[in-house]
């Protein structure tokens, strides 16, 4: 890979949480169409990582680059879900097409290609048909197939999931992957925070392992041979 390959660049980060270091030293580039999986420790620092990744916390040392033309605002994110965003009163067209706030800026309405766009992605995702529906009153993998498209219409480039199958039963859990894969494949860089190594190591080309004090980045294979997958034999959890 040339210095200018990577989508982001993170060189000796060390990121703090309520005034305690929670990562030192951190080094790894995401390079577009990489599929890197965030796993770790409870309070290791993944949600801290994913607000500097943002740009939503300022990194106490090191730094983040963006390459590969990437914008700051052009990063597609899917948080976590909450119990507000579940009862949020809009329509599922309205929800979609919110993604492409950033690009419209200071013009009041979206444009044709927007709407486009948002017409695309929620065919992308099987969900025009739910175009009109109350976004409240959907399940919860109807939910995340909508904030998936919304996420969608942000970026062409990156996207960067909280996990986003949380809560979510099997079947529709095994839906979600295969479509996040689906969009891996079709050339979108993924970036996903997860507790299911399962997965991780199923879909990912890198893991990145928090733990506390350290923390591992390597490929599925280098990981599975290297001492971070010593956390496995505790399992993973949230945080």
């Amino acid at each position: 890979m040339t210095e200018n390959d990577y989508l982001i660049k993170v060189s000796d980060l060390t990121l703090s949480y309520e005034n305690m270091t929670v990562i030192s030293g951190m080094s790894f580039n995401v390079s577009s169409g990489d599929y890197l999986c965030i796993v770790g420790e409870n309070g290791s620092g993944k949600s801290t990582l994913v607000k500097s990744l943002l740009s939503l916390k300022k990194p106490v040392g090191g730094s983040i680059e963006f390459g590969g033309g990437l914008r700051r605002n052009e990063i597609g994110y899917l948080p976590q879900q909450t119990g507000a965003q579940q009862d949020f009163p809009a329509s599922v067209g309205e929800v979609v097409i919110s993604g492409c706030l950033n690009s419209r800026g200071i013009r009041p309405f979206y444009s044709d290609r927007e709407r486009k766009m948002a017409a695309e992605n929620m065919e992308r995702l099987g969900i025009t048909h739910l175009r009109k529906r109350s976004y409240r009153e959907l399940s919860g993998g109807q939910q995340q197939r909508v904030l998936l498209a919304r996420a969608l219409c942000a970026t062409k480039k990156l996207l960067l999931l909280d996990e986003p199958v949380s809560g979510l039963d099997p079947m529709v859990t095994a839906e979600m992957y295969e479509l996040i894969s689906g969009i891996n494949k079709s050339g979108v860089t993924v970036i996903m925070v997860t507790h299911d190594i399962s997965a991780a190591l199923k879909y990912a080309t890198h893991i990145l392992c928090l733990r506390h004090e350290s923390w591992f980045f390597g490929t599925c294979d280098e990981f599975l041979c290297s001492s971070a997958s010593d956390f496995l034999k505790g399992g993973a959890s949230n945080g």
